[in-house]
């Protein structure tokens, strides 16, 4: 399973996002003065690379939506086992957001 955050699934992200943008270009001096084959296969490759883009963003947001059930969860389980220590950090950060407010 990749891994949200992997240099790999970056590089494959940015490559598709620039596929789709070259393939758009493509598509778009296409169309001035290309018979209709070429146009048809410029928008098959199109097709293609939104296709393999939009799985990248599904599976980038269903990694993401993971992550943060798990940090929801053990943010919860921390406050119920650090009751203290979760109110006194609470405070010490709204007193800094405060004295930050007070300042402009």
């Amino acid at each position: 399973m990749k891994h949200l955050f992997d240099a790999g699934t970056k590089e494959q992200l940015i490559s598709n996002f620039n596929s789709v943008i070259e393939d758009t270009e493509a598509l778009l001096k296409a169309t001035a003065d290309q018979s209709g084959d070429a146009l048809d296969e410029i928008r098959h490759k199109m097709g293609k690379s939104i296709r393999a883009l939009k799985a990248d963003i599904e599976y980038a947001e269903t990694i993401l939506v993971e992550k943060t059930k798990v940090a929801a969860k053990a943010t919860d389980v921390y406050v119920h086992q650090n009751p203290w220590e979760a109110v006194g950090a609470a405070a010490a950060f709204g007193l800094v957001v405060g004295w930050l407010m007070g300042r402009k």
